[in-house]
């Protein structure tokens, strides 16, 4: 096997040890390429408990069985943070990239499961103002 073969079969097989460490966090650019327009459900261990739709100027309206909540996320030290209107608190997750979605993982609570994103249709039903832009 040549140099090019080799390079081949260590990358093949350090491609599933990549996905499974979870990978490079993304950066905030590449979060709003990904999520803009779209509405992604949020589940822990397979099991769906809300959805969020992204809307341009780092808006967001989240969805779960407690009704919806307006709101805004922005870059903090490599994270994307946010914060919803009525409450002083902000959650930081850092995401990675996968094939069907992206992976998210709280800061500040180690203990806390990994939440998959994957994405659906259509908009969320929700009768709230949005933040200003």
């Amino acid at each position: 096997m040549g140099r090019h073969g080799l390079a081949v079969a260590v990358a093949l097989i350090a491609a599933p040890l990549w996905a499974q460490d979870g990978g490079r966090p993304i950066s905030a650019a590449e979060f709003e390429a990904m999520t803009t327009g779209h509405v992604m459900t949020h589940a822990e261990q397979g099991k769906v408990y809300g959805a969020e739709e992204y809307l341009p100027g780092r808006r967001v309206i989240w969805k779960d069985a407690d009704g919806c909540l307006s709101g805004q996320w922005q870059e903090s030290g490599g994270l994307i943070c946010f914060a919803y209107d009525g409450s002083a608190d902000r959650w930081c997750w850092s995401y990675v990239r996968q094939s069907d979605g992206l992976i998210a993982r709280l800061q500040g609570d180690a203990k806390a499961p990994q939440v998959e994103l994957r994405p659906t249709s259509p908009p969320l039903s929700c009768p709230v103002e949005l933040p200003a832009a």
